[in-house]
């Protein structure tokens, strides 16, 4: 790997714990809090599985984040995990772009049964560093599903 394309810890730490806090904040339900993590005019691209699994929509903005992520709202309860994110240098100064792998569970009930939508993510990324010291924020999201899979769960706690 160049050097170039190397982040310094102080910036790893703040990128994890942005895509660790989008994930909690999703499952949550914060969907105004998730939209803060991305700047004014920032983008979250979505796929349409399991037609679709590459992103097809655009939703730029805010106010357009919290309207994507409202579909969540018909699940029992979501949960997501990362499990993998590779960070590395933007092409501006002040950038960066990431590789964010992981797992979107979504729980609902089939025929009053729960079961458990299971989209294997990637998530491909570009942050900026805001004004103030350590803060990152999503100015694109691209969600990327490698495959998608239904179970049959036995019990689900849901809030």
């Amino acid at each position: 790997m160049s050097p170039s394309l190397l982040l310094g810890t102080t910036e790893r730490v703040a990128l994890t714990d942005l895509v660790h806090r989008y994930a909690a904040l999703v499952d949550a339900g914060e969907v105004a809090a998730v939209a803060a993590l991305f700047t004014e005019d920032g983008v979250l691209a979505t796929p349409s599985p399991p037609r679709v699994l590459d992103p097809d929509t655009e939703h730029h903005g805010r106010a357009a984040v919290v309207d994507a992520l409202g579909a969540l709202a018909a699940m029992d309860a979501t949960f997501h995990a990362v499990t993998g994110a590779v960070f590395d240098t933007g092409h501006d100064a002040g950038t960066a772009t990431g590789r964010v792998n992981g797992f979107a569970h979504h729980v609902s009930r089939r025929h009053g049964e729960p079961v458990d939508l299971v989209w294997a993510v990637r998530y491909r990324d570009d942050y900026v560093h805001v004004d103030a010291p350590d803060v990152w924020r999503f100015s694109r999201r691209a969600v990327h599903v490698a495959f998608v899979e239904t179970r049959p769960l036995k019990v689900a706690r849901t809030p």
